[in-house]
Formats: C-alpha cells, structure tokens, sequence
C-alpha cells in the first residue's frame, strides 16, 4: 500500500535542479516522485517501507531542503515574503551601469578610473552573483554543471583576471585606457581588466532570474485568492436565556456541524449546508457554470462561497472546513499546479552540453598553451579568455527582453502573459477548451424573445410583465424589468416605438420557487412558471406551449405571463452569446486548434451555444472536478490542450492544462491559476493572446540561436590567444544589442481585432 505526500522544496535554482531531486527520490525502492520546479513542490508517492523522514534525507542529501508543508485547505497560505532578488537586482543595476559606460566609452577614462570601476564591481560579482555562485557549489559537490556554472566560473575568471592585472600586472598603472581598437592580435593580458563583463553579465542574469521568480511566485496566489471567497464570519443562531433564539456572530474556523446560520439576500453562504428555512435563488456561476439561478427551498443543499440572491435562509451546516466543496476545490488547483509537466528553460537545456564543453576547452587551452611554451600568462590570458568570452551576457537578455517587450505589447492588447513557460506551450497547442458561461457567453441573464398569444400584443405582455418583475430580487425578474428601462426595439410595421411606461405595482407577492403576482394598471398580473399560471387555471395555448418547448429546447427559461384570468405571453430569458464568439472560434480554427466546449451548465443550453458559434464537441453537466479530469483524458490521448474559463469552477483545470487563459472579467482565482489573463474578455483577445505568445517564443528562440552562434564562433579566437579584449568587448555590446532590437520588434505586433 502506497501513501501520497507533498513535499515544498527550497533551494532550486533551475530546472535541472528538480530533475536531480526527482532521480534522487525515484531511486528510493517504491517511490515515485515528480518535482515541479515551477510550484516548488514535489508529488511523492511511497510504500509502507519507506518514512516522510527517509523523503527529507533524500531531498537533503541532494544539496537541498524540503519539508511537509500545511495543507491549503486548513490555513491559507501565507504572504509571500518581499523577493530577495529585486533588492540585489536593483543595487547591482546601479553599481554596474558606471563599469559598463567606463568601459565602453575611452573619452571618459579619467585618471584611475579602472580602481573607480573595481569598487564599484567588487560589490556586485561577490553579493550580487552570489546565488549564482551558491548554485553552482551546490551543482558541483553533486558532480553536475548548469548554467549557473558557466556564470559563476565566468563572471569569477573575469573578475580574478582583473585582479591580478591591477595589483600585478600594468591594469593599475596611472593613466591606463582601454582605446576603443577592434582588432586581431595575441596580448599577455596584464594591461587589460574585465570588470565590466563581470559586473553586466551578472546584472543582466540577474534581471532574468528575478523575471522567473517573479513568475513562479504566482503559483499560490491562485490558492489564497480562492481561499479568500468563503466568508469570514456567520450569523449562528444560538438559544437564548429568554427561551428564544437570537443570531450570534462567529468566525467561521468556529463553525461545526449542525450549526444553523442565517443568509441574508446578497449575503455569500457561509458553508455547506442544508435549507431549513426560506426560499430563493442562489447564484452559483462561479462554482457550477449555471447561468440560471438555482432555486432553493427546505431540504435543498447549499455550497458555501455561492451567493444568495433572493430571500433570508436559515441554513444548518453540514460540511466545514477542510470538508467543503471549496476547501476541495482549493486542493484541486494545488494539485493540477503541481503535477503541470513543467517546460524547461531553453538556456538550462543546452547548458547540460554547453558548460562542460566550455569548461573543458579552458583547461585543454591552458594545457596547450603550457605545453607549447608559450609562457604562463600567454596561457592563463587565453584559458580566462575563453571563460570570459563563453560567458553569456547576450543569453542574459534573450529571455528577459522579448518577455518585457512582448509582455509589454501584450498588455497595450489588454493580455497578462505571467512568464517564459508560458510561451512554449502556445506553441504546441492543438486543442482548446472553452467554458460557456462568462467565456462564450456574457453570463448575464436578458429576454431573448417575447411571444404574445393569438390575440395578444406583444407590447402589453412586455410592459405588464416588466412592471410586476420590476419590484422582484430574483435574477431572471431582474431581467425582464429590465426590459422597461431602455427603449427596445420592437418592429411593428416597420416603425421601431418605444416601450410605455407603466404605473406602480399594487398588492404584489412572491410566491415561492414559482415567479410573481399583483395588481398592475387595474390588471391582476402573474409572472412565473406555467405551474404557477396553471394553478390560476390559466392554461397555456397551442402557440404559448410550443414557445415554451421551444425555450427548453435551447437551454433557456420560458417565463409565462397572464392577466385577467387569462395566459397573454411567454418571455423567453437565457444567457447571451458574446458578440465576437463566433468569429473568434474561426480564428482559432485557422491557428490550427480543435474547439471543444466544456461547461457544468446543462446539455441543451450548452448544445443551443455550440450550435450559434460553430463548436462541435460538447461536453455539459460537468462538476469542476470533472473538468479537470476531460482536460486530463485529453492530454493523456497525446492532445496538448489549452483552457479558457472565468469561474472558480474552471480553476483547476485551468492550472492543469498546458496552457490557462482566463477572463479578466471572471473571478480572481481564475485570473490567478491561468498562465494568460484576457483583460478585455473578449473571446477575440485568446486568438492574439496565442499568436503574441507563438512570435514573442520565436523570439527568444532566435536571441538564445545568435547568443550562442557568438559564443561558439569566438571561442576558437579565445582559444588561440587571438581574442583582443576591445574586439570580445565590442562583440559582446553587438550581441546584446542585436538581441534588444531583435526584441523591440514585438512592438509592431498587431491585434486582428
């Protein structure tokens, strides 16, 4: 029998990092682990035979820590301390810009200017690459080289090369100046310092490390946002000394089963329960994806978090704390986070080649030269001249600026892209799965048609019913009293006249679970069920019933309306298609992805939705957990499948598929677990937001191919001592300069809107 665990590890520094944490825990006999670089966490399941403490040894014994953390659903996740890296970041940039400009411009050269620049570098190569120096300690007690390596080793030869240049060599003499000289020659090296390779290539890492961190950072946001729905306290009815019952205020963590609590109209309810007293209509969308208010009276179950939208509740709890559907919800989130198959960095994966190769031509290069007689420091000049010109300052801005610049235009677009692992899922994308309500649709409840019955006017049954509705809090009522504050189109004709307006509403009534009644104009007016109509004996006709079949058929609520003893109309109410939904489908056809509609609202609205905006596949009557489990039959059927969605239902599978794109109009922890927020909610937006996504990823693909094409093409120089330092210096300014305006190219990107 296995157990399941979740372990929070620290000390990652990249993604090679977690797969040598996983090779260490899989090696334990039973256990399977997978470790998540992006969430820190790692998913172990183990035997009997093997302890929690056995899981920590491991992790430890790899260089790295771990522990067992506090499940979500029982404490919120705590705050996020302040990012150590900005503050390093930020003193680095200051430090480094006057090395860099000194160093690059002679004219400003003054007397001991170098000694200026070493003081001003010595801060940054030692503090402020120090977690690339602690990472690649860690790598190297463990046998392994990354990236991190190659800056370490780099950024440590420049600086100790300047070093010796200045206190042995002729670097420190008075008036020393780096002409700005392009050319080809052998030097010993003592006149020539690196301070600047050292001090920017460890500002430029820096800013792209703290853009990732920033990113992953993210990941629990998702989980407190969610945590912050439920409410903080309940209104519990408790005996009092007078034999009555009086509503007492608690904290929620207070709460326990068998308690009854009071919702009130607009209130959230507090947890899980049953009805004891009252009716209304919970609003439930951002749980269940209905668009239609669910009615509730005595005997029916409530979830905590969803919105009373009519009349007072009496609630007894049935589920609190780390039961609820909520606190369920929150672990699912966690758990799609965490078991999201996490996309390598693109500089990690070649630097598992890259630095050894490096590293290796260093020392075959020294030993050459030695064994050549060429004299040590011709030796050292050209081994350091091969770390230092393999140091990837270039690479250090591949990432981070055309994440900037396209994060940049993508926001200008109203489109949040959260990070680099972000963009090369777009890129392989084929299918994409769409919520219905407040995605596809705008989540809003309106009158889609009015039917007078032979006889009838259609504006009377308009302008009755809207009078009656206009003193109900129900959602659907609500709706058609809206009818009666603007001016409708109504074609009669050919002349578009504007509704009447009405008198008050006498004698008005709910009659509960079943719609309205009351005196309008002298008219004895019933808005609701055809139940409702029926127990008045105002039975529906030929046309009326069939308006209602029809209304059903397509997955909205036909609203029967009569007066005078007598069934006048039906209004039909429904959720609405956005406008560009179905334009946006195309689009995203023509991108080369399957639509596949998924949604907890009911089969025949989801298939009327699918039907207008030409999707094909139709999944409906989905639970969130359901949701995440269609997007987990899809990847494991070899699709990788993107999800758009703005509920809370449609939070954890947005966090477990490839790729999460979510409605900024939604809820927040649906924005939180999506890799992309669609600030401007428009279904339209989803198709830049991949085509910005797919060039900016091409992008950095081509700024990471040229950073290393110049690498590769100066080392030979290096290595024959043929690499003058203005020639690598100019070099390296070109590659960065070629990457930065490769990126700034993004800035023409232009919406399809």
């Amino acid at each position: 029998m296995s157990t399941d665990v979740e372990l929070a590890i620290t000390g990652m520094t990249c993604a090679s990092c977690a797969n040598r944490i996983e090779r260490k825990l899989n090696k334990l006999d039973g256990v399977t682990a997978t470790v998540n670089y992006s969430t820190e966490k790692a998913k172990v399941s183990y035997p009997d035979t093997v302890s929690t403490d056995d899981l920590l040894k491991t992790v430890e014994a790899a260089g790295y820590a771990a522990a067992l953390p506090t499940p979500p659903s029982v404490q919120a996740p705590a705050e996020p301390e302040r990012d150590p890296l900005l503050q390093r970041l930020l003193v680095s940039t200051l430090l480094s810009i006057p090395v860099v400009a000194l160093a690059m411009v002679p004219a400003w050269q003054f007397t001991y200017w170098q000694w200026a620049s070493l003081a001003l570098a010595a801060p940054v190569v030692v503090w402020g690459a120090l977690p690339f120096h602690r990472a690649a300690w860690t790598n190297l007690r463990h046998g392994a080289t990354t990236m991190d390596t190659l800056v370490s080793v780099g950024v440590l030869a420049a600086f100790g090369w300047s070093l010796w240049a200045l206190f042995l060599g002729t670097a420190g003499e008075p008036g020393m100046t780096h002409p700005f000289r392009i050319s080809i020659d052998r030097t010993d090296g003592a006149g020539n310092i690196y301070l600047e390779a050292a001090a920017g290539v460890t500002t430029f890492l820096l800013a792209g490390r703290w853009l990732e961190h920033r990113s992953k950072r993210q990941s629990g946001a998702a989980l407190r946002a969610l945590l912050e729905l439920g409410v903080r306290d309940a209104g519990v009815l408790r005996d009092d000394a007078s034999g009555g019952r009086s509503e007492v205020r608690v904290p929620i963590d207070q709460l326990v089963v068998g308690d009854e609590f009071v919702v009130r109209p607009g209130e959230k309810v507090a947890t899980d329960g049953e009805v004891l007293e009252g009716t209304s209509a919970v609003d439930a969308s951002m749980l269940t994806g209905e668009s239609v208010p669910v009615e509730v009276r005595p005997g029916d179950l409530v979830v905590g978090a969803t919105v009373n939208a009519g009349g007072r509740l009496v609630v007894r709890a049935t589920r609190v704390g780390a039961d609820t559907q909520l606190a369920q919800m929150a672990r699912l989130v966690e758990d799609a986070q965490n078991g999201k198959a996490e996309v390598q960095r693109l500089a990690d994966r070649v630097s598992g080649v890259f630095v050894p190769v490096v590293i290796g031509l260093a020392v075959a290069t020294l030993g050459f030269w030695l064994g050549a007689g060429g004299g040590a420091t011709a030796a050292f000049t050209a081994a350091v001249s091969v770390l230092i010109i393999a140091c990837p300052c270039a690479l250090g801005l591949a990432t981070p600026t055309a994440l900037m610049v396209g994060t940049g235009r993508g926001a200008q677009l109203g489109i949040l892209i959260k990070g680099p692992k972000v963009l090369e899922s777009t890129r392989r994308v084929d299918t994409i799965v769409l919520d219905k309500t407040g995605t596809v649709t705008t989540g809003e409840m309106a009158v889609h048609d009015v039917v007078a019955a032979d006889g009838e006017s259609v504006d009377d049954v308009r302008r009755l019913a809207a009078a009656l509705e206009s003193a109900s809090e129900h959602p659907i009522g609500r709706a058609i009293a809206a009818m009666s504050e603007d001016t409708m189109n109504v074609i009669h004709l050919g002349i578009r006249s504007p509704r009447p307006q009405v008198s008050g509403v006498e004698d008005f009534a709910n009659v509960a679970g079943l719609g309205v009644q009351g005196i309008v104009e002298g008219h004895a007016v019933v808005v609701g069920r055809p139940r409702l109509l029926a127990d008045w004996s105002q039975h529906l006709d030929a046309s009326l019933a069939a308006a209602v079949d029809r209304a059903h058929g397509e997955g909205r609520t036909p609203v029967a309306v009569g007066w005078d003893g007598k069934a006048r109309g039906v209004i039909v109410v429904g959720d609405t298609v956005k406008p560009s939904s179905a334009e946006a489908i195309a689009r995203l056809r023509d991108l080369g992805l399957t639509p596949i509609l998924l949604t907890g609202d009911n089969e025949a609205a989801a298939r009327s939705v699918a039907a207008q905006v030409g999707i094909e596949t139709v999944v409906a009557d989905v639970l969130p957990a359901e949701k995440v489990a269609e997007v987990q039959r899809l990847q494991a059927a070899g699709k990788v499948v993107a999800m758009v969605g703005d509920g809370v239902n449609d939070a954890a599978a947005l966090a477990q598929a490839d790729l999460g794109l979510a409605m900024g109009t939604g809820t927040d922890v649906a924005i939180e677990a999506s890799d992309l927020t669609l600030v401007r909610g428009d279904l339209l937006v989803a198709v830049d937001a991949i085509r910005l996504s797919r060039r900016t990823l091409g992008t950095i693909k081509g700024n990471l191919f040229w950073a290393f094409a110049y690498n590769v093409a100066a080392l030979p120089l290096a290595a024959t001592g043929l690499l003058n330092p203005m020639l690598a210096g100019a070099a390296m300014a070109f590659s960065s300069v070629f990457v930065v305006t490769n990126s700034l190219r993004l800035r023409g990107f232009r919406s399809s809107i």
